[in-house]
């Protein structure tokens, strides 16, 4: 019976012990959260370029000397100089200014932007060719009608309201002329493209007498009258 009653109380306790563990949570992985360099980081890489300018200045402000100061805000610089250059060509003259501003005010405080190497010398060279573009697009006219950062703009044009289509038509010459926009209209009818063009012509040589308009049509009997203008992209 002695063995028998071993056996037993072996099978008991390793049952006890089985239960006990099976009982006992199992831990959880701790989630590592990334430190506050690794958080810029992130923040440049999600275009997120305000948080990341004060999340830089708060880790300049702890440890000024840290080497890692000047590279991140060589990063950060360098990103909004891109975003001033992604909406200028948008056409959103303010915004790509204040990207700019943020830029250049970066710059000036990282060692290797203004030294004499020849990386330094690039950036140099990319923030002067940015705010030269910046310039050139605050000096032009606002555009009336085309999208001047699209390819081509298509007008529908109000040809059964003579007092709108003149209206119209002084709209789509300031845009030619300070664009240097090609024109191709497309009219249901043949008789229409003379006249329209004629029109047009006449306003463009008032506002530039030296403009070579470039004017094409298309006959298009399923659509309505409208015009088709194309800006060099300069």
């Amino acid at each position: 019976m002695k063995p028998f009653a071993s056996r037993y109380l072996l099978v008991v306790a390793f049952s006890l012990f089985l239960a006990a563990c099976s009982s006992t949570p199992a831990e959880q992985p701790t989630a590592v959260q990334p430190d506050a360099w690794q958080q810029l980081e992130q923040s440049i890489a999600s275009n997120e370029l305000a948080t990341a300018e004060d999340q830089l200045a708060a880790l300049a402000a702890q440890a000024p000397n840290d080497p890692r100061v000047e590279p991140h805000q060589r990063q950060l610089a360098e990103a909004y100089l891109q975003r001033s250059q992604i909406v200028l060509q948008k056409g959103d003259v303010n915004a790509a200014a204040t990207a700019l501003a943020r830029a250049r005010a970066l710059m000036p405080q990282a060692p290797a932007l203004t030294g004499g190497d020849a990386m330094a010398q690039a950036r140099k060279a990319e923030l002067e060719k940015a705010e030269a573009a910046l310039k050139a697009a605050e000096a032009k006219p606002q555009a009336r009608l085309i999208d001047p950062s699209a390819p081509s703009t298509v007008v529908a044009l109000q040809t059964t309201d003579s007092r709108a289509l003149r209206r119209q038509l002084d709209d789509i010459a300031a845009d030619v002329v300070n664009y240097r926009c090609e024109v191709v209209f497309q009219v249901p009818r043949t008789q229409d493209a003379p006249w329209l063009k004629t029109l047009l012509g006449k306003r463009v040589r008032k506002l530039d007498s030296g403009f070579a308009l470039q004017q094409t049509h298309k006959i298009q009997r399923s659509l309505p009258a409208q015009v088709v203008l194309v800006p060099h992209q300069q």
